[in-house]
């Protein structure tokens, strides 16, 4: 029974393949980065008030001048499309219909210019090299293809270890041995639904990664595809604003500092995350530095990822600062189980609860979620 975000999980296990749930589900070494955004949301208890009159309450918001229905949005997430049918459009086209901003990822496997079809208010997010002829030629497609708002993530200068990914067989490129062929071969439903269509429309590549189309997904390039991003600096995200006329915003931010330094190099959002514990293992979550950030920030909207399953959670998420958080796991999951309908049915679990919890709170509005609903566990 599907009631929470958290349901999803187990039920996306039993239809994938061992090595994809496992790209999916892992973090990097230990797994206490991916922890730690759990528990330094489970560290905050909600002090409710009564007797508020809480008719016509609202979870609609605005963030970089668009409307959204509710204050979370779908992150970028890699290879979904391999996860789920036409993933990617699935996600995309229910964030639209649900009206949640959603984010493509740079690594994933569905061409740009069909997402933004789906979704014509869709945000790309790009893994840069520190290359200048790379940066403008990939800025200039994004720009081409339609997309408002473009993302650069900067917490991948360095591959991570993600040891889960190799014990469950999962790698990039994706080798095929005969272990892979029998972890496939075990879970027809996948390799029927999504498998089989996907492959006759040929080999998946990666298709985003630069400004032309990227590398298989079993070829060794695809890795290479991916490199010299330890290049990546400051001066690559000026020359990007310059480049870029629309909304940019900066991903993996945890330091204050570089809250402030891409506030003065003219981000219009950062979004604080630690890569939902896939990259530096005991980074501490974005969570417990966002009030530092909201200092840092200013007037420069802020957004947040990491562990977020729950209604309480956005709320706390906002009351220590966050103009918005974005849910990446849950989301895919569900795309898994049933595409653009249960993505859906997904985000709607996620917008009852915020709604049903600021009633709880005695609040009608998110702009009175402030820090004054909070205690300390």
């Amino acid at each position: 029974m599907l009631l929470t975000l958290d349901d999803f999980e187990p039920a996306a296990r039993r239809r994938l393949p061992r090595p994809l749930f496992g790209y999916v589900s892992g973090a990097a070494e230990t797994g206490a980065a991916r922890q730690d955004n759990r528990d330094a949301l489970d560290a905050w208890r909600l002090v409710p008030n009564v007797l508020r009159g809480v008719e016509g309450r609202s979870t609609a918001c605005t963030l970089l001048g668009e409307s959204y229905t509710a204050p979370f949005g779908v992150a970028p997430m890699g290879l979904s499309a391999l996860m789920a049918r036409d993933g990617d459009v699935a996600l995309a086209r229910a964030a639209a219909t649900t009206g949640l901003p959603f984010v493509l990822s740079g690594s994933s496997l569905t061409r740009m210019e069909d997402v933004v079809a789906a979704n014509p208010k869709a945000w790309f997010q790009a893994y840069l090299p520190g290359e200048e002829d790379r940066i403008r030629a990939l800025i200039a497609r994004v720009r081409t293809a339609g997309f408002g708002t473009l993302v650069l993530t900067a917490d991948t200068a360095v591959v991570a270890n993600r040891e889960n990914n190799m014990r469950a067989g999962f790698s990039t490129p994706l080798r095929v041995r005969p272990r892979l062929i029998w972890d496939f071969a075990i879970k027809p439903r996948w390799v029927l639904g999504t498998f089989l269509p996907t492959l006759i429309r040929g080999m998946p590549h990666f298709e985003n990664s630069d400004a032309v189309r990227g590398a298989p997904i079993i070829s060794k390039q695809a890795a290479r595809d991916f490199g010299r991003k330890d290049h990546l600096n400051w001066d690559h995200l000026a020359l990007m604003r310059d480049l870029w006329p629309g909304k940019l915003v900066l991903k993996g931010v945890i330091a204050p500092a570089d809250v402030a330094q891409a506030r003065a190099l003219g981000c219009d959002a950062v979004v604080l995350s630690n890569h939902g514990g896939r990259q530096l293992d005991h980074a501490i979550s974005p969570l417990r530095i966002l009030p530092e950030a909201r200092a840092q920030a200013g007037d420069m909207a802020l957004l947040i990822d990491g562990g977020i399953r729950r209604g309480t959670d956005v709320i706390k998420a906002l009351a220590l600062g966050a103009d918005m958080v974005l849910v990446g796991r849950p989301f895919l999951y569900a795309a898994t189980l049933g595409g653009q309908p249960m993505v859906e049915r997904a985000a709607e679990i996620l917008k009852a609860e915020v709604h049903r919890n600021l009633g709880l709170l005695g609040l009608r509005d998110l702009s009175e979620i402030g820090p004054g609903i909070l205690h300390p566990a």
